[in-house]
């Protein structure tokens, strides 16, 4: 991670830890970087967030700053993450930058920029970024007079997105009776009409966006009032969207949740079944569940592992040619259609799956089991993150629960890139015994690193 930008763009408390002057500086240096690799005096970007009530400050202080130097802004409204990754491209626009905190509480919000291809930028362009905000290797390139940007709305552009998602899919998909979890976000603008058109029977719900009740107890961050619905109104199954729409889980006609290893399991499947698995590769992260990685071992499928982070899950796709990726929490790449992860995308597929096979969402999650696992999360400031790898105190602790849960065991202690949080995850056979890891291991993180805090 650098010193702005975390594994997933910029992220923190709106108006304070991401200011309006922090947001104008990036603009800056963002436009800065893409003129000098396109060698555009005046680069486009296009501007899209999702629906938290700080969007208005934010996106006019992104607008200023990319103006200031000289680079054209174009307006896209409330869109989802994987829409401005899809447009930038098919639009010709020289960057993008989507204003979101994903799935974080409405008073966070967050910048994630995408290069003219449609993927998040590098490290490097990163860093290029970090080098002219905070060390000011290069004055800010401010414009004058009619060298400065301008700035346009484009809010029906989402419809090309739109379509481009419905095509991913041959014919319908009549006959299903599904429930939809908007979070009150980007998918509030899209997602009815996705599934209208694909002859979807969707009833949609927390679709009403206000500016701070995105991800509130709704959404995939908060699964149970979707998988309540479901049982209680005989729905095929349900699907949650996150606040920017990047993410999906499900829950099947029981209101048991599918989730995103679940959903990569099936999906990796269904493409080796049609001859689209290549090299029977799927790529997934350090945290997938076990019994994902029990499932590929009996079904043939090979799963590259990277750090946590989509962008690392996309880079190894990128660098080897994989077709899918992604994460537990739902974040899955088809690369085939689009440069990033898409819930949207990724909802359209499972259900063309499930009519295609003629099988429900439980039948067709059966393929994997999952192993239980607990996380808990100890808040922590970059001290604590940094020292909790290396406490001597802290690694005798794991070390003790390793042997005790056997090779039928794993424990994985993660730096949140996101949020102020250490994650304990604990995997295993007993339920019990690795709860009982996983609250020993985290109270020894805070007894132990309490005095960095």
């Amino acid at each position: 991670m650098g010193r702005i930008f975390g594994t997933d763009g910029v992220r923190g408390i709106a108006n304070t830890e991401l200011s309006c002057t922090l947001a104008m500086d990036i603009g800056r240096a963002a436009a800065m970087v893409v003129a000098q690799e396109k060698r555009k005096e005046h680069p486009t970007f296009l501007l899209g967030s999702d629906t938290r009530i700080s969007r208005f400050m934010l996106l006019n202080a992104l607008s200023a700053g990319l103006c200031s130097v000289g680079a054209n802004v174009v307006l896209l409204g409330v869109v989802p993450t994987p829409a401005v990754a899809y447009l930038v491209k098919e639009m010709g626009a020289d960057g993008a930058i989507m204003l979101s905190a994903s799935h974080n509480p409405y008073e966070f919000n967050g910048i994630k920029i995408f290069g003219s291809e449609g993927y998040k930028l590098t490290d490097e362009q990163e860093f290029a970024i970090e080098e002219i905000v905070l060390d000011h290797v290069l004055p800010y390139d401010v414009k004058w007079n009619d060298q400065l940007g301008t700035v346009r709305e484009d809010f029906k552009a989402v419809d090309r997105y739109i379509q481009h998602i419905i095509h991913t899919v041959d014919g319908d998909l009549s006959g299903m009776h599904i429930l939809v979890d908007c979070a009150n976000g980007s998918a509030s603008r899209t997602a009815a009409r996705i599934f209208d058109q694909l002859g979807v029977n969707a009833m949609v719900i927390n679709n009403s966006p206000n500016g701070t009740n995105i991800n509130d107890g709704c959404g995939s961050t908060h699964i149970d009032l979707l998988a309540k619905q479901v049982v209680e109104q005989g729905c095929d199954l349900g699907i949650a969207f996150d606040g920017d729409a990047d993410r999906c889980l499900a829950v099947d006609h029981t209101g048991t949740l599918v989730d995103g290893d679940q959903l990569i399991a099936m999906m990796s499947l269904y493409l080796k079944e049609q001859g689209k698995l290549k090299d029977n590769t799927a790529v997934v992260t350090v945290m997938s569940n076990m019994g994902l990685f029990r499932f590929a071992k009996e079904h043939g499928i090979n799963l590259e592992i990277t750090k946590v982070g989509d962008r690392y899950v996309l880079e190894n796709m990128r660098t080897n040619g994989y077709l899918i990726g992604g994460e537990q929490s739902g974040h899955i790449i088809f690369k085939e259609h689009l440069s990033t992860g898409d819930g949207q995308l990724t909802a359209v597929q499972l259900l063309h799956l499930l009519k295609e096979k003629k099988l429900s969402l439980a039948q067709a999650a059966s393929v994997m089991t999952v192993y239980p696992q607990v996380m808990l999360n100890v808040r922590a400031n970059k001290e604590m993150k940094k020292a909790v790898q290396v406490d001597e105190g802290v690694q005798q602790e794991v070390k003790k629960w390793e042997k005790q849960l056997g090779e039928d065991g794993r424990i994985l202690l993660r730096p949140s890139g996101t949020e102020p949080l250490i994650r304990v995850m604990v995997e295993g056979k007993d339920q019990s015994e690795i709860q009982k890891a996983a609250q020993s291991i985290a109270q020894i993180i805070e007894e132990r690193l309490a005095y960095q805090s």
